[in-house]
């Protein structure tokens, strides 16, 4: 019997559609802070990081590292401060799940923030937000402004004792800093340039001292995993990987958007749940985990959306940006499109990157451009091999897998494309009547030659 996925019950999503449901008002009303305000009245730090872990609660930012795990390698004899930073530069494409707390369920995350600050006994935490999200950005700071208000926040939060400071940092547009090191980086207002690791941040991050980052929506589950229990979440989906899951759908389906479903949802399943490819039109591609990820063909979206099923599969859950592709998409110029914004996005502190990505962008453009040469693919796939695994952070890798597997995948619309563009001229508009490329090209080498013989 086939699951009716639309009838899972919301537990990150439970509010949201409600008017009100960026106010404390609404959210105390919904039981909001009795968590916390238990947690820290009848538990040790150390308890709550075990429970965590009990619960196999594991990072909702891409990398999927196991939160718990990630909090206990957190020194407790450092003479230094202890830092919690929420990474809410959600910037991979594809991708908009954390926006929707931010903006309609606040208080959600700000008792996340509470229970991992409680945990790893940090008493100042940073929201580091993506600067285009503006509603998001006042919508966090007037939600910090009503808890220190309440006495949630402050010196001493819901009455324990406990002093915690939450302050909110806009970031500026770059896709790099939604790297850990490159944010903290950002945080200490330096360039956003990722850092080499080891030392991890947990051991050496902000201003030198232990920091945990987390992301906004795994901070979201803390409360329901203490409100109900860790085997309650260990139900939902896989054990290794378990728990309610956001997953963002765009591109070619009828209603898209975010659901909250059971993690380990047949990738398929979730198509139908957002109202099946569009305009009646055959699959032909799936994204699983934002631009990012190793593309899937329709023939192998018959998975479950969970994270060692997809890395078994060669590709991987993400950032949870699923982008479904119809018939009658053209794979030349998607690609294209993915290389152009990682070339944009690329900080420039490593050269596999820095040139990698550039040539990748230029070698599609040429064909896309129908100036292709028959061994272009094979040099995609040669640069892209020797992008991955040699830069400080993962961009180049960010580029580097949806270039190998588009065109390993989808090699026969890249042979085309060079087929069809050679043989003939491709007639252009240049600043109005048609000419010819070849005719430009011989043109400009006769300007470069004179110009040459002038000098010599």
């Amino acid at each position: 019997m086939k699951t009716d996925y639309s009838k899972f019950e919301k537990v990150l999503l439970k509010n949201v559609d409600h008017p009100e449901s960026n106010t404390l008002e609404y959210y105390q009303s919904q039981g909001g802070y009795d968590t916390a305000r238990k947690i820290l009245s009848e538990r040790q730090p150390d308890e709550v990081t075990e429970e965590v872990k009990a619960s196999n609660l594991r990072g909702r930012g891409g990398a999927g590292f196991p939160c718990g795990i990630k909090w206990s390698f957190v020194p407790r004899t450092i003479d230094k401060p202890t830092y919690l930073v929420v990474n809410a530069d959600e910037s991979e494409p594809g991708t908009f799940k954390d926006r929707i707390i931010l903006e309609r369920d606040p208080h959600q995350l700000i008792e996340g923030i509470i229970i991992a600050a409680y945990a790893i006994s940090s008493h100042t935490s940073y929201v580091y937000i993506r600067g285009e999200f503006s509603k998001g950005f006042w919508v966090m700071a007037k939600a910090i402004e009503e808890a220190y208000a309440a006495g949630i926040l402050g010196e001493n939060v819901l009455g324990a004792g406990f002093q915690l400071d939450v302050t909110m940092h806009r970031g500026a547009g770059a896709y790099i800093c939604g790297e850990e090191t490159g944010l903290l980086s950002s945080l200490e207002g330096k360039r956003g340039l990722p850092k080499i690791k080891p030392p991890f941040p947990a051991v050496e991050g902000l201003f030198r001292c232990p920091t945990v980052v987390n992301n906004v929506e795994t901070l979201s589950c803390l409360r329901h995993i203490f409100e109900r229990g860790p085997d309650w979440f260990k139900a939902i989906g896989p054990e290794a990987g378990p728990g309610p899951k956001l997953l963002c759908v765009s591109g070619h389906v009828e209603r898209p958007g975010t659901f909250e479903v059971p993690m380990g949802i047949n990738l398929l399943d979730l198509v139908e749940l957002a109202g099946g490819v569009w305009k009646g039109r055959r699959l032909k591609a799936i994204i699983p985990g934002g631009t990012s990820a190793k593309i899937l063909k329709a023939d192998e979206c018959d998975i479950s959306m969970d994270f060692d099923a997809l890395a078994a599969a060669g590709t991987m859950l993400g950032s949870g940006g699923v982008i479904v592709m119809d018939e009658t998409t053209d794979m030349v110029d998607a690609l294209y499109n993915v290389l152009r914004f990682y070339h944009h996005e690329s900080c420039g502190q490593c050269t596999p990157c820095r040139e990698g990505t550039g040539w990748l962008e230029k070698i599609v453009g040429r064909i896309r451009a129908g100036r292709g040469r028959p061994e272009d693919i094979d040099l995609l796939l040669d640069i892209s091999a020797r992008m991955c695994g040699r830069t400080i952070c993962v961009l180049a890798d960010a580029a580097a897998f949806p270039c190998e597997s588009i065109v390993t995948k989808f090699r026969s619309e890249f042979e085309d494309r060079i087929r069809d563009g050679q043989g003939h001229e491709r007639s252009v508009f240049v600043g109005g009547p048609l000419v010819q490329i070849g005719a430009i090209s011989a043109h400009n080498q006769e300007l470069r030659d004179q110009e040459l013989r002038k000098k010599h």
